[in-house]
């Protein structure tokens, strides 16, 4: 595994707010666990490349460094996030219940370019229906109705990045 893929599965992760995590592949094991205790040494910026036994354990996956990663030998590159604010997310304009994605990844109206959208302002839906797609890391999640209701609001465009917990439909 190279440093480019393993960023990709911390941002990932560390978007996604997973709390544990374990991939093998081949001669590659790592395994990730994030929790409220800082971990002491310098694991989390384990350069990928030089690691000939392809493990890293116990390395937080958190977008904010902890203080024992300030400590880390300055020549092992960071596979951590850079630390940015958090952007405030537009709030919805009318009423209903908020439809909120569950991951992080692209949302997609429809289940192929040229296919219809699934939903749109003003359909009635049932619970259990499917409203879009969410693609993370090349897996297409289907986005199902919590409850039941007019679809008032559609909060995201087509091709769009989604980030957990954001606001995708309001449904009244």
């Amino acid at each position: 595994m190279n440093p480019e893929e393993l960023k990709k599965i911390l941002d990932a992760l560390s978007a996604a707010d997973v709390r544990e995590f374990a991939l093998k592949t081949g001669e590659f094991d790592l395994s990730l666990r994030r929790g409220p205790q800082a971990m002491t040494g310098g694991a989390a910026n384990l350069p990928a490349s030089n690691n000939t036994s392809g493990t890293a354990s116990s390395a937080p996956a958190s977008a904010q460094p902890a203080p024992a990663q300030a400590s880390a030998p300055s020549e092992a590159p960071s596979t951590s996030p850079p630390v940015q604010a958090e952007t405030p997310i537009a709030a919805p304009s009318s009423r209903g219940t908020p439809l909120k994605a569950p991951i992080v990844g692209t949302f997609y109206a429809s289940s192929s370019p040229d296919a219809a959208a699934y939903v749109k302002v003003g359909d009635t839906v049932s619970a259990g229906q499917v409203l879009c797609i969410i693609e993370a890391m090349k897996l297409m999640n289907e986005i199902e109705a919590e409850t039941g209701g007019v679809v008032r609001e559609i909060l995201v465009k087509n091709a769009e990045p989604v980030e957990y917990g954001q606001t995708l439909f309001l449904i009244e």
